[in-house]
């Protein structure tokens, strides 16, 4: 059935089709159509769109589908072909009609005909109409390209297109803006050469490597975000863009870059990382501070408090009282074993820096090659093993307690740079210049005399007075015996728990066996006693392993009689006891007593004879009851 649409259809002396592009059909052709094409109006209705445009489908579905959208479309894109098989340069005009299925009123007008009726002056009536609707169609596609000014001008990202040879066709403001040109400067120019010619670090960019270039080579689109453009004024800022080919008729024509300063978000990327990084410092030390005080923990000895009732610990804990709410740097001396670590350790629990850990560091312990590192710490690549950052003990304390223990024996040319960290309270890692501050308590601990040590020149001076503001001597076990009792019975009930043992009972005849004993280990020898005592303990009774236990005071010799300079003979047929060491250790202090007139510190004195530290050899002498002026 051949629809009706009118005789202004039929009689217009402009080529008209109308068609149903869902179906891609013809559905009728006007006269003035059917000898534009060279077809009978009927051979048209039977053949489709794309066949009367063959090869240009998505062209034809372009225009169709952008006629419903905007009511009126127009394209010179379109070449039908005659039926003679030549191809028709036309100019078409749609409409969309009422109805359904949707229909489309198309106008054909020959542009050679056209250019022809011009050239001859043939401006009739149709010559009229065709100049009115060419001016029409005019008007719409100045709308449109307002309109894609307007985008254009009003897009925050910087856009400008490029021609196949690299010359700048157009440059929005917001790209005139960031790149600081004007756009009559920049269309008609090399915009690789203008904005694009060195990369971020110096180097020269070519244009072969440009991805904006690229594009013009395989069509694709490309996608950067770690290039820089440049302004006018010389200065580089970092962009993301995108570069998308314009392509006509299968053609390369140029490329369009829409692009954006990064500047911001590589700022806001460094803090994150700076975050990060920082974030890693402090899990690094975390984790440190965490394996330190494990460590600590395993090695903390069976009791964390002070134990005893003696005047010498009272005295003591008025001292921790009076110099734990300052930050003054406490030195803390006495002979080995007698708790001069548990001194410290109630010096920083009392103290406002609790909550941070206390880091202890055993000087004696350290390799003199090692010393800066484990002080300071070191900077990955510092020196050969050094495979990754370390931190050091004094950057671990930060805001808590260091302790020093055995400061004497630090070696004499290390001593000096110990002395500017605690005066300047800032240190550069190994292999590192960035200077680091801390806050930190010191706490130092040690068994010799310092003030001897100076004298001797073994120890720096300097350093001595820096450590010495608060004095804490630590009492040896055996000047306060009624520490002994407590003492034992915690260590006791400590060890039998670790030991998984029943806990023995310790009698008042221990207790007084105990308190017979010099203790020349102190403390720490009282602990391992306890503890072999309750390993060999029989039916809950102690067994103490301790050299003349079981001699009385009143069985020991006067202190007052007479002193052998030399050692007593020893029977040949057995090897000698405990006893006979221990007289045989007596002679010998009597003997080295006996040529120094009595003088136990300094040059000459009976510690330097005999090589041993004076306050060893004064605690052995008070230990044996022995007379120095005898």
């Amino acid at each position: 059935m051949i629809e009706d649409f009118g005789p202004v259809f039929e009689q217009h002396r402009e080529a008209m089709l109308v068609l149903e592009p869902e179906a891609d059909r013809i559905v009728d052709a006007n006269p003035a159509a059917a000898r534009l094409l060279g077809y009978d109006r009927a051979a048209l209705r039977r053949i489709t769109a794309s066949a009367l445009h063959p090869g240009q489908r998505p062209a034809l579905v372009v225009f169709t589908q952008g006629a419903f959208a905007k009511g009126q479309w127009w394209s010179r894109t379109l070449e039908p072909r005659h039926a003679d098989g030549r191809g028709l340069r036309l100019e078409y005009a749609a409409s969309p009609l009422a109805g359904d299925p949707p229909r489309l009123l198309l106008t054909l007008s020959d542009l050679e005909a056209r250019r022809r009726r011009a050239v001859d002056g043939q401006a009739d009536d149709h010559m009229r109409a065709g100049i009115a609707e060419w001016q029409r169609m005019e008007r719409i596609f100045r709308d449109i390209e307002r309109g894609n000014q307007l985008i254009l001008r009003a897009a925050g990202e910087g856009i400008y297109g490029v021609n196949a040879d690299g010359a700048t066709t157009f440059v929005n403001p917001a790209a005139e803006r960031m790149l600081g040109w004007r756009a009559a400067d920049l269309v008609g120019k090399d915009m690789h050469a203008t904005v694009h010619h060195t990369r971020s670090d110096g180097a020269h960019y070519p244009h072969r490597d440009c991805p904006i270039y690229a594009a013009f080579r395989d069509g694709a689109v490309r996608q950067v975000d770690d290039e820089v453009f440049w302004r006018r004024d010389g200065t580089a800022f970092p962009v993301a863009y995108t570069s998308t080919p314009i392509r006509d008729r299968g053609r390369l024509l140029g490329a369009v870059i829409v692009f954006r300063d990064i500047s911001q978000r590589r700022e806001a990327e460094e803090r994150l990382r700076s975050a990060l990084a920082e974030v890693d410092s402090l899990r690094e030390r975390l984790e440190l501070e965490n394996a330190y005080l494990k460590e600590e923990i395993r090695l903390e000895r069976h009791h964390q408090g002070i134990i005893g009732r003696s005047p010498a610990i009272a005295a003591t804990l008025r001292q921790i009282d009076l110099v734990a709410g300052t930050d003054a740097t406490v030195l803390i001396t006495g002979e080995s074993g007698t708790g001069k670590e548990l001194i410290a350790r109630a010096i920083h629990e009392a103290s406002r820096r609790r909550d941070r850990p206390m880091i202890r560091v055993n000087c004696a312990a350290v390799p003199r090659e090692l010393f800066e590192s484990e002080f300071f710490g070191h900077a990955r690549g510092a020196f050969t093993g050094a495979l990754r950052d370390r931190v050091g003990r004094f950057e671990l304390a930060d805001g808590g307690t260091l302790f020093l223990d055995e400061v004497g024996e630090i070696p004499l040319d290390l001593q000096g740079k110990l002395l500017r960290v605690l005066q300047e309270r800032s240190f550069e890692r190994v292999g590192e210049e960035r200077t680091r501050a801390v806050d930190i308590r010191l706490v130092a601990a040690t068994n010799r005399d310092l003030r001897e040590e100076v004298r001797r020149g073994r120890f720096r001076e300097d350093l001595y007075f820096r450590l010495n503001v608060f004095p804490l001597a630590a009492s040896p076990l055996r000047e306060r015996p009624e520490d002994i009792a407590p003492i034992a019975q915690h260590v006791l009930t400590g060890a039998a728990r670790r030991l998984n043992i029943p806990e023995p009972r310790l009698t008042e005849g221990d207790v007084r066996r105990l308190a017979r004993y010099a203790w020349p280990g102190n403390v720490r020898e009282l602990e391992n006693v306890i503890e072999r005592a309750a390993i060999l303990a029989v039916r809950g009774r102690l067994r103490f392993d301790l050299p003349e236990s079981e001699r009385r005071e009143s069985e020991r010799p006067d202190p007052a009689g007479p002193v052998h300079a030399t050692p007593p003979a020893l029977p040949a047929d057995r090897p000698p006891t405990e006893a006979d060491r221990r007289a045989r250790d007596r002679a010998e202090i009597a003997a080295a007593l006996s040529l120094t007139g009595g003088k136990v510190f300094g040059p000459g004195g009976a510690a330097e004879l005999m090589g041993l530290r004076p306050t060893t050899l004064a605690s052995r002498i008070k230990a044996m009851g022995i007379e120095k002026t005898r």
